[in-house]
């Protein structure tokens, strides 16, 4: 079959990946402000596994260059759904550029698989897979499982993050073990997108049956003004790979962020919507997911 007719404007996309926890809404946050400081027309999609959505309020989406889709990951179950709203966002702004900034426990590869498909392949240019990895769960490989390493070998950049939580001296091993998971990614120091797109790759692969792990995600809520030693208590024992949320607690408003044990509480940049309050998403490995 001849490939679709090219448009006369093609939009680059790139798709943030990487495990629960790793800094993606972090990177992102910093790619939207440098957007804004250059005059950069950016459209985001941000995908949460859980079904509330916390990024949005970390983002400060709030115009129709922001969508959100919750409740799955858009690899799979909400694949057809981040076609329909990066149709939507080519039509109604026009932006110069995409992210997407997918679920702590999606396939990136196959998230980018997606840009195959009509109507986005008359349309989408470069597209390039950057995945964050926490350092400190690098360190630590027994928190991490075939998902990540799923993710990894899906990169064509690899942003080694959060490096201030391991000693300085592990920092040359934990960039090995990432060059031996995927010899072909560049580690650290971003390149040309065109240079490193594996864009020809995922067009041979656009119909590769598509399966990840298992994962689940529920609500637990909090009154407001406990403490905040005590959210944390509660966090640490439900033994989640990730939890994120707000709590009004007893020492003010605050974003939780969990990844396993690690548990922090911080004042937010700005107050999030009043029902996300109270709220904290957690995911652990669970329930299988549609495929």
């Amino acid at each position: 079959m001849a490939p679709p007719a090219a448009t006369s404007r093609r939009i680059p996309a790139l798709v943030v990946s990487g495990y629960l926890g790793s800094g993606k809404t972090t990177l992102v946050r910093r790619l939207l402000d440098d957007a804004r400081a250059r005059g950069v027309r950016l459209a985001i999609v941000s995908n949460e596994f859980g079904e509330v959505g916390i990024d949005r309020a970390l983002l400060g989406g709030g115009d129709e260059r922001f969508v959100e889709l919750g409740g799955g990951c858009v690899c799979c179950r909400l694949s057809d759904e981040l076609v329909s709203a990066l149709e939507a966002l080519r039509e109604k702004v026009d932006p110069d550029r995409i992210v997407i900034e997918t679920s702590g426990v999606a396939l990136p590869y196959d998230v980018a698989l997606h840009f195959f498909r009509e109507p986005l392949a008359r349309w989408i240019g470069e597209d390039l897979v950057a995945v964050v990895v926490n350092a400190e769960q690098l360190a630590a490989p027994a928190e991490l499982d075939e998902t990540f390493v799923d993710q990894v070998t899906s990169a064509d950049l690899l942003i080694l993050n959060k490096t201030d939580l391991v000693a300085p001296e592990t920092l040359p091993a934990l960039e090995a073990r990432l060059r031996a998971l995927e010899p072909e990614a560049d580690v650290l120091f971003p390149p040309d997108a065109a240079e490193l797109g594996r864009r020809e790759e995922r067009e041979r692969q656009a119909r590769r049956p598509h399966a990840h792990e298992a994962f689940s995600s529920e609500l637990r809520e909090f009154a407001r003004g406990v403490p905040s030693a005590a959210v944390e208590q509660a966090l640490r024992r439900e033994g989640a790979l990730r939890a994120k949320g707000f709590v009004d607690t007893a020492e003010g408003l605050r974003l939780v962020q969990g990844v396993g044990a690690r548990i922090e509480l911080s004042e937010p940049d700005a107050a999030p919507p009043a029902e996300l309050v109270g709220r904290v998403v957690l995911i652990r490995r669970g329930a299988a997911l549609d495929g």
